[in-house]
């Protein structure tokens, strides 16, 4: 799947691993401010009790 996706980037590989970091970036700060502090607003782990 990496391969695949590998080959369908334009350009030499220096532009390819180019492109992939700006991707993963772009996830990564999407999680970080988007999907978690969503998420954290269902989960909260002061309310933990254990017996």
């Amino acid at each position: 799947m990496y391969a695949a996706f590998w080959r369908v980037l334009p350009g030499p590989w220096w532009v390819r691993l180019f492109i992939v970091i700006v991707l993963v970036a772009a996830v990564l700060y999407g999680l970080f401010f988007y999907a978690f502090p969503w998420v954290s607003q269902f989960v909260n782990p002061q309310e933990v009790t254990v017996e």
